[in-house]
């Protein structure tokens, strides 16, 4: 692990990330949370460093997994979240969502250079993602080596198959949402 060129241990990467994020103004928030007992609390947090390094290996993991693994990513990190909140760190479905999470991480590599200004972090660059699922040629809408813009139609018209089911049972509303919702209040 670096920072500007410069190899670290994680916990000097954390104090260093700490220094930089806290005199830029990243990583202050404030909460009213849900304790386990059913109370509210309010609180103030200060985790400069942490939501630097968050920010940046976010912006790898984006290049890297793909919309599926994401969506589990997430699930499984917040499912952790809660099982430490609640002081379930030893709980087998904790350790493994942890395990889950390490191995989705795994090829999770790169350089990111991120701006700091007036308390926000900002994304510059990524580069060195060897195992990155981004191909400039395949996310163009025009058509490119990479991407013909029909195939596209045909995925679209083989997704609605499911819709226009759904419309023919009658299972779809397709009024507005808001009109209902005033006409109740």
């Amino acid at each position: 692990v670096e920072l500007n060129g410069k190899k670290m241990t994680p916990l000097e990467m954390l104090q260093a990330c700490n220094k930089i994020a806290g005199r830029n103004g990243i990583g202050l928030s404030q909460a009213l949370e849900n304790r386990i007992l059913g109370t509210k609390s309010r609180g103030v947090y200060e985790a400069p460093g942490m939501e630097l390094l968050g920010q940046a290996v976010t912006y790898v993991y984006q290049a890297v997994l793909d919309r599926r693994a994401t969506g589990l990513f997430e699930t499984l990190s917040k499912h952790v979240s809660d099982q430490i909140y609640d002081g379930r760190y030893f709980d087998p479905s904790t350790r493994a969502a942890i395990t889950a999470i390490w191995q989705m991480a795994e090829p999770c590599h790169g350089t990111v250079k991120l701006g700091l200004f007036k308390g926000h972090a900002f994304f510059l660059s990524l580069v060195d993602v060897p195992h990155s699922i981004y191909f400039e040629a395949d996310s163009s809408m025009e058509a490119s080596e990479g991407l013909n813009p029909v195939s596209s139609q045909g995925y679209l018209e083989v997704s609605s198959v499911e819709a226009k089911a759904l419309a023919k049972a009658g299972l779809i509303d397709d009024s507005s949402m808001w009109a209902k919702r005033r006409r109740t209040a």
